[in-house]
C-alpha cells in the first residue's frame, strides 16, 4: 500500500483529499505545514507528498528543499498560484507535478497513479545496470549519479531524468513534446519552455560537456557522443 503525505494548513483541503486518497486505498498522512512535515519525512518513509506552497512557519517550496537533502520523495505542490514563474521554480526544485488550487480531486488523483507509476517504472531495469563515460563526464545509471571530472554532480531528480533518457537514445532527434512525454509524462500540463528550462540546468551542472547535449533548432535535443 502507498504512504501519502498531504501537507496544507487548510484542513478542509486535507480532509477532501484524504478522503479521495484513502478511497484509492493510499495509506494518508497528514501535516500542517512545512515544518511538521520536514519533522515527519525525517523519521518516516512516504511514496508520494502532497505539498501546498504557501503555509505558515515554513512555505512549501522551502520544505521541499529541506526534504530533498535527504530523500527523493515525489512531490506534487498545490498552490493557489498558477504564474509561470512559480511553477518552473518548483521544477527547478524537483517537484514533479504541479496542481493550481481549486483543483478537481479526482484529477488531483490520476496525478498522483501518473507520478507513482512514472517514479516506480524510472528505476534502472537490469539491462541499463552500467556505467558510461564521455572523456571526464560518468554516468551511472544504476546509482542514478553523475560525475564531473570526478567530482560527483549536484542535480534535481528531474536534470536525472532528463539527462538519463538523452543518454539512452543517444544520437537520436528528440522533440520537444516527446522529452515532454517521456520525462513528464503524458499527462503533464506544461510546455516547451519546461524542457529549455531544465536543458539549460542540466547544461550548468555538467559543466563543459554540456557539449554533448546538441540544440537542433526548431525541433529538440539530442545527446552526441561523438563530439
Amino acid at each position: 500500500m502507498y504512504r501519502l503525505l498531504i501537507v496544507d494548513d487548510e484542513a478542509n483541503i486535507r480532509n477532501v483529499v484524504r478522503e479521495y486518497a484513502e478511497f484509492e486505498e493510499y495509506e494518508v498522512c497528514e501535516a500542517e505545514n512545512g515544518m511538521e512535515a520536514v519533522k515527519l519525512c525525517r523519521d518516516q518513509d512516504f511514496d508520494l507528498i502532497i505539498m501546498d506552497v504557501m503555509m505558515p512557519r515554513l512555505d512549501g517550496f522551502s520544505a521541499v528543499k529541506e526534504i530533498r537533502k535527504k530523500k527523493n520523495t515525489p512531490v506534487i505542490m498545490l498552490s493557489a498560484r498558477g504564474e509561470e514563474y512559480d511553477k518552473l521554480f518548483g521544477f527547478e526544485i524537483g517537484i514533479d507535478d504541479y496542481v493550481v488550487k481549486p483543483f478537481s480531486p479526482k484529477e488531483l488523483m490520476a496525478r498522483v497513479r501518473a507520478v507513482l507509476s512514472r517514479h516506480n517504472t524510472a528505476s534502472p531495469s537490469e539491462h541499463s545496470s552500467q556505467k558510461l563515460t564521455f572523456e571526464g563526464l560518468e554516468i551511472d545509471l544504476a546509482g542514478r549519479e553523475v560525475y564531473v571530472d570526478g567530482q560527483r554532480a549536484s542535480m534535481t531528480p528531474k536534470e536525472y531524468d532528463l539527462l538519463f533518457y538523452l543518454v539512452k537514445n543517444k544520437g537520436l532527434a528528440l522533440t520537444r513534446d516527446k522529452l515532454l512525454e517521456e520525462v513528464w509524462g503524458y499527462d503533464f500540463f506544461g510546455d516547451d519552455r519546461t524542457v529549455d528550462t531544465h536543458i539549460k540546468m542540466l547544461r550548468g551542472s555538467l559543466g563543459v560537456y554540456r557539449k554533448y547535449i546538441v540544440t537542433l533548432r526548431g525541433m529538440g535535443y539530442k545527446f552526441d557522443a561523438e563530439i
